[in-house]
């Protein structure tokens, strides 16, 4: 942990100077909250080109890439080359869920090595070996034009009937200490690279019963304290990238509304990952078009409830009903929601801030 410190304050001193200057509108910093996934799996793809097309105007932060958009790693390349042009000073968020094992988007298939999950890693490799392994993956990750990794998963592996961690051998362990540890190996392998990183799925996913993918998750019975503790150790140690919201619902962290979960909630995140554990980077939703937020809330319900509980990132996979105007959808929802309330205005204003703070990291 002592060297991943050190980089960390490294970093911090040398953005010093670099803080964000103030956008040219409020849809320009609405823009920068939206991330979406895309039809198509070449560059030359009319749905492509509008989302190249969407990036150059500021209309949205960045993309996120599932298996249906990787036809070839030649093809990906390409694609991520024409994402970053579109917008060379401030650069999209380029993402993908590469932990290993089943949740992947880069396969064999494609000429892509892949990795076992993060238990077989565990159980075979030291943090330091894995550290290597995953250095190893960052740098073939980049190389394909992609600027953030969406993991550690920092969940306990508390529930060997969990159908999301336990099931795909997702959890590094049961003990909070070493997650800590194999987590600290993955961001330090990937910061190395130049990528970054998002530790998931706050408030911890491992103990749950359900599977947020597919509907209402709720982990009051049991979800335990020491989920919170990679979070808090990585934190402290100063982790400031990003951090990813679960769809879980705790009646304690609910602020009294039957069914609000993790994601939507101040409670959790300005409540907990804010002020208790004193986490300053980027907060950002896990898919929004999951079955736990899409069967219960209505579009504008979950933009603007997530912005008040504090999220800076909205992700939308934009699987459930694929459209080009999603985002045109989101950012009028956000922008209309901040004229009428300055209070609103300024969340949005704060998270622009952080999100650019973090784009200038990206190489």
């Amino acid at each position: 942990m002592h060297r991943f410190m050190i980089s960390l304050l490294a970093i911090t001193v040398a953005l010093a100077g670099c803080l964000p200057a103030h956008a040219q509108s409020l849809e320009e910093m609405a823009g920068q909250m939206i991330l979406v996934g895309f039809q198509g799996d070449s560059a030359g793809d009319a749905s492509v080109e509008a989302v190249r097309d969407e990036i150059a105007a500021g209309e949205i932060g960045g993309v996120m890439y599932l298996r249906t958009n990787v036809a070839s790693l030649d093809a990906v390349k390409e694609m991520n080359a024409a994402f970053r042009a579109a917008s060379p000073d401030l650069p999209p968020f380029i993402t993908l869920d590469q932990e290993g094992g089943s949740v992947e988007r880069l396969t064999g298939e494609v000429g892509f090595s892949e990795l076992p999950n993060a238990a077989t890693i565990a159980a075979s490799n030291s943090p330091q070996a894995a550290e290597a392994i995953y250095a190893d993956l960052a740098q073939r990750i980049a190389a394909l034009g992609f600027n953030v990794n969406f993991g550690p998963v920092a969940d306990l592996n508390l529930n060997p009937n969990n159908q999301i961690i336990a099931r795909y051998g997702r959890a590094f362990s049961s003990d909070p200490g070493a997650v800590t540890a194999y987590d600290a190996a993955f961001i330090e392998a990937h910061r190395s690279a130049g990528l970054l990183t998002s530790l998931k799925h706050f408030p911890g996913h491992g103990s749950s019963t359900a599977d947020s993918h597919e509907g209402f998750v709720d982990i009051t019975g049991t979800w335990q304290q020491s989920e919170l503790e990679p979070y808090r150790a990585l934190i402290a140690a100063g982790y400031d990238e990003m951090v990813m919201v679960g769809h879980l619902y705790h009646a304690d962290y609910s602020g009294g509304v039957e069914g609000l979960p993790a994601s939507l909630t101040p409670e959790w995140i300005t409540g907990v990952l804010r002020n208790e554990l004193g986490f300053r980077g980027v907060v950002i939703s896990d898919d929004l078009e999951m079955g736990a937020i899409r069967e219960h809330f209505s579009l504008e319900e979950t933009v603007t409830s997530a912005v008040r509980a504090g999220m800076d990132i909205l992700l939308f996979s934009n699987t459930s009903n694929p459209r080009a105007s999603l985002a045109d959808e989101i950012r009028a929802i956000l922008v209309a929601e901040a004229e009428a309330d300055p209070a609103f205005a300024a969340r949005i204003e704060e998270s622009y801030g952080r999100v650019v703070a973090l784009k200038r990291r990206i190489n």
